[in-house]
């Protein structure tokens, strides 16, 4: 998988997500490590979700983890709380605008 593929593969995940009980603006930056290195950021805005393949120097929140991780987060295979726990997922920042993510829906297809 190349990180465009990788970029692309999120930005499906999240193109529908429902993210209507986020009232705040959040930026997380990912760096991806491994396979499909390099950084993308997810951004909630208003109430919805968007990713785009670049840096976000005013982020909020800064995790780093592997491709393969991230693809088992995406597919859920993996809890994010596991991630974490184990040591998968790093993350620096506002670790409480973190905890909102979790009231994003995904919709999987």
């Amino acid at each position: 998988m190349t990180y465009e593929e990788l970029v692309l593969r999120v930005r499906d995940v999240y193109e529908n997500a429902d993210a209507r009980e986020v009232f705040e603006h959040i930026a997380v930056q990912v760096n991806v490590e491994g396979e499909a290195a390099g950084a993308f950021y997810l951004e909630v805005a208003d109430r919805q979700v968007c990713v785009e393949p670049y840096d976000y120097y005013d982020r909020d929140i800064l995790v780093t983890v592997d491709t393969r991780v991230l693809l088992d987060l995406l597919d859920n295979r993996l809890g994010y709380r596991e991630a974490i726990d184990n040591g998968m997922l790093r993350i620096e920042g506002n670790i409480v605008k973190f905890g909102l993510l979790s009231k994003i829906k995904i919709h999987n297809k």
